[in-house]
Parts: structure tokens; sequence; C-alpha cells
């Protein structure tokens, strides 16, 4: 199973952006996660959803300005963000596990190559 990213790019304070994350096989049973890592930080879990989005989970630094969704007829799951801020420069993942979410990073497994969000006046 391998993960594409895309997406990324440049944005302003305050703007919006909409990751996509398409899975090379069918996605119907695997939970997707969402994640991002910084420069010298640890990469960190953002948003999850299940496999038939019954579960959704944001970390709260995210929470009520990211929205994760999933078309498991494209085999994507998309991440949408809105006021985005300059803390939200990342490179963004995802990863895949089994069906359910977990926080715990080393649960997911299938990263893709990753997309950058730059956020900057």
């Amino acid at each position: 199973l391998q993960l594409v990213e895309s997406g990324g790019g440049l944005v302003q304070p305050g703007g919006s952006l909409r990751l996509s994350c398409t899975t090379s096989l069918t996605a119907d049973y695997y939970a997707i996660g969402w994640f991002r890592q910084a420069p010298g930080k640890e990469r960190e879990l953002i948003s999850c959803i299940s496999y038939d989005s019954s579960n959704i989970d944001y970390a709260d630094s995210v929470k009520n300005r990211f929205t994760i969704s999933r078309d498991n007829a494209k085999n994507t799951v998309y991440l949408q963000m809105k006021d985005l801020q300059v803390e939200d420069t990342s490179v963004y993942y995802c990863g895949v596990r089994w069906r359910s979410c977990s926080p715990d990073r080393a649960d997911f497994v299938s990263w893709g190559q990753g997309t950058q969000v730059t956020v900057s006046s």
C-alpha cells in the first residue's frame, strides 16, 4: 500500500488549503491519519478518520480549523485547513492503520512522501 499526499503550498496567515492523501489500493478498510512534522520536531498526529468515518479525531491545535473527510470511491482522504497560522508550517504526511484510529503514531504505517505547507506573509 502506497500513499501520495498532495495539495500543499504557500499561503498567507488566515488562508486555506486542502490536502489530499490517495492510496494505491482500496482505502475501504483503513483508518487514515494526518500528521505533520516541523523542522527539529517530532511528527505529530493532528487528525484521524476511521475506515467508515464513524470516528474522527483532532488534535487540540487544529480543532475547529481543520476538517478531515474521505471519499472511498476515490481512495482519498482530505484535510481541509482553514485559518492557517504560521505555526501550521510543516511537512504534512498521511499514514494508514487497519480500520480504527489510534492516538499512537507508531500504530500507523505506509507513510507518503509528505507535502509542504508554508504559512507566511
